[in-house]
């Protein structure tokens, strides 16, 4: 009966100025290193069989971190890298709502109805989250996996059988907890269909998921129950997209032009520089930081 434990890294810079990460590589800031810290402190005492990673900053900072305290394996999976928010990405989620306000609604309420330009469907990310987690839960007993926001909480989601959805809130809300454990029955992942579309946690395969409301179920290990390492949602957890059709059969498409990041430039690092084509204050080491 696997565990899997989800692990949110610490902040970054763009967490901080509340803005779209997606997969743009970014560096753990100073307040991201202090949240590894506490992060460590909390698994030390969980015996993990390995520790799967996102490729990208911070995740990959602060599983090493993480493994570095625990003795575990650590392994690379590139099907957990952060959703592609295309175009979007790099913008203050500010400026998002106010330039889209009908789109960034539908855009928190029902992602799967709405793509945004050169980003990646909520049905594509899915599809390689599920693919990434049959591989790392064949024969294995405990494992760790980090990935930012908002993939965290569609694997989350996934692993409990529940319809995709993404953090409660893009402006630094969410409840979700920096560390949840989720026990399965088997390693089968449960299908999404199988629980209502409240949300509400599956009765089948993942029994023994733990809550959502900031408590994981771990025992003394994870007790804490912390929230996500900024007390909200990443801004790289800003609400993503999809190519699935609305409910009256039409989706949301996003004008393709790229917008500015409120001072006439590109959007980007918050400098001019444009960093929807992934030209970002990336992290150039391999280890990184955490935000």
């Amino acid at each position: 009966m696997p565990d899997v434990v989800l692990i949110r890294p610490g902040c970054t810079d763009f967490d901080e100025q509340n803005r779209i990460q997606g997969v743009l590589d970014l560096p753990l800031n100073h307040r991201g290193h202090a949240q590894v810290l506490g992060l460590v402190a909390q698994l030390q005492e969980v015996e993990f069989d390995v520790v799967f990673t996102a490729p990208g900053e911070p995740a990959r900072s602060t599983a090493l971190a993480i493994c570095e305290q625990n003795g575990a394996s650590l392994k690379e999976v590139d099907d957990f890298r952060n959703l592609d928010h295309g175009l979007w990405q790099g913008l203050p989620v500010d400026d998002v709502r106010r330039k889209y306000p009908k789109v960034f609604k539908q855009w928190q309420e029902s992602p799967e109805t709405v793509r945004l330009p050169e980003g990646e469907t909520v049905a594509e990310a899915v599809e390689r989250i599920r693919r990434g987690l049959r591989k790392c839960l064949k024969r294995k007993r405990t494992i760790g996996i980090v990935a930012s926001e908002p993939l965290a909480t569609m694997i989350s989601c996934v692993l409990r059988g529940q319809r995709p959805s993404f953090p409660e809130s893009c402006d630094r809300k969410s409840l979700r907890p920096t560390i949840e454990r989720i026990s399965l029955a088997t390693a089968a992942l449960p299908e999404a269909d199988s629980v209502p579309s409240n949300g509400k946690t599956a009765t089948g395969r993942a029994a023994a998921a733990s809550p959502t409301n900031g408590k994981p179920t771990n025992g003394k290990s994870l007790a804490n129950g912390a929230q996500s390492p900024n007390g909200t949602a990443s801004a790289n957890g800003a609400p993503p997209t999809n190519a699935a059709p609305s409910a009256n059969g039409r989706s949301v498409t996003l004008p393709k032009s790229r917008k500015d990041n409120g001072n006439g430039k590109d959007a980007g690092n918050g400098n001019g520089t444009s960093s929807a084509a992934g030209t970002g204050p990336a992290s150039t080491s391999k280890r990184g930081t955490h935000e």
